[in-house]
């Protein structure tokens, strides 16, 4: 298959090509042509349903490249929705606060993008999608439901700016010049609080951590203390719907323990419980 794929893209032959190890929703190819060197993505099965769309994650990808942000677009193979961009050599996992809020603060200064990121519909159509496919969310669904619908609540009609929404370490490289952000399959409009604590739960920012975060950036810390929750939520609830739809080999039903085990601490939080009432 690969094969394939690949003599789509480069009709003329590649000098190599090589599986990268990371992804647990695609697969990323490393492919070296005439001394350049590009990553392939392929989308896994059925990721339609996680409510990912190629096109969208086309549209922000060459956005976020514009910006300086994501490495740059090279080809798009339709209709399947493969991705090929430029290679970064870097340091995974590695970046400084201060680079991240600068990079979120030009991503959400900037131009819309195409698709929307609403975290409360996710993890409904999470938990239909999962059921739909012989996988019943955990008894602690029903109650981060019910906390989730108090917290749609407190933060009606807040403004949708262009967000990245899957801030995990694993999506940063360091060139030891610079901080590129990967993976936008999950971008679109959306809160820019919920970026900004989705990077800090999954990242695992003490509070000063925080504090420091939303004071580079700016923004409403009560609206970042409860979307916390929700990103710990959809994180969970993405763990419960891979479970009927990847075919890889990955503890799904382990990594959505983790998250709802998380999410019930920082319910039971005084500074949760404050930013609620």
């Amino acid at each position: 298959m690969i094969e394939s794929i690949v003599a789509r893209v480069w009709p003329e032959g590649v000098d190599s090509v090589e599986q990268l190890g990371g992804g647990i929703t695609n697969r990323n190819h490393k492919v070296t042509v005439g001394g350049e060197v590009f990553v392939l993505r392929i989308g896994g099965r059925d990721t339609e349903l996680l409510g990912i769309d190629r096109n969208v994650e086309h549209d922000a990808s060459v956005t976020a490249s514009q910006l300086g942000l994501a490495p740059e677009v090279v080809a798009y193979v339709e209709p399947e929705g493969y991705l090929v961009t430029r290679f970064v050599e870097g340091k995974t996992g590695v970046f400084a606060v201060q680079e991240v809020a600068a990079a979120l603060r030009t991503l959400h200064g900037a131009r819309s993008i195409a698709g929307s990121f609403d975290p409360f519909r996710v993890v409904s159509d999470y938990a239909e999608i999962a059921r739909g496919h012989g996988v019943q969310p955990p008894p602690a669904y029903a109650e981060a439901s019910e906390l989730a619908r108090r917290i749609r609540l407190a933060l009606a009609d807040r403004p949708y700016v262009p967000c990245h929404n899957d801030l995990l370490a694993a999506n940063f490289v360091h060139d030891d010049t610079r901080l590129w952000i990967l993976d936008w399959e999950y971008a679109g409009m959306g809160d820019p609080a919920f970026d900004l604590a989705n990077f800090a739960v999954n990242n695992e920012l003490d509070e000063d951590g925080d504090r420091e975060l939303l004071a580079l950036h700016g923004g409403d810390e009560r609206a970042f203390v409860l979307l916390r929750f929700m990103s710990d939520f959809r994180e969970a609830m993405w763990g419960v719907v891979q479970q009927g739809l990847s075919e890889l080999d990955f503890d799904f039903a382990g990594y959505a323990a983790e998250h709802f085990e998380r999410l019930q601490k920082t319910a039971q939080s005084s500074r949760f419980r404050a930013a609620l009432d």
